[in-house]
């Protein structure tokens, strides 16, 4: 099973996520529900680079590993654009979770 896990602070600003395991939906290669949560991570972590002009920690491992972690010290426009693009990656994860809640869950 995949899990995402979001990490928030006190004013529930997205500080961190990490996505662990494989989905185990259908053979390596034609398991769409990680290929879904991949294109999904990994855009989010790509228009945030992109788009904002930030470098966040990223963590890669094996096993479906992956940790984006978003740097404390942001002005707040960017820190708003950072926000929206990782609230649009939940919002698809969610919409995965809900077609594929035995291969994929979402801890907030």
């Amino acid at each position: 099973m995949i899990k995402v896990t979001i990490k928030r602070d006190d004013q529930q600003l997205i500080q961190s996520f990490t996505i662990t395991g494989h989905a185990n939906f259908a053979k390596k290669g034609s398991d769409i529900v990680c290929a879904g949560a991949s294109a999904v991570s990994f855009g989010a972590v790509n228009a945030v680079m992109t788009l904002c002009k930030i470098t966040p920690e990223i963590e890669q491992g094996a096993d479906g590993f992956l940790r984006c972690s978003i740097p404390s010290n942001i002005d707040e426009a960017t820190q708003e654009k950072i926000q929206l693009l990782l609230e649009g990656m939940v919002v698809s994860l969610e919409t995965i979770e809900r077609d594929y809640g035995n291969y994929i869950t979402i801890s907030n």
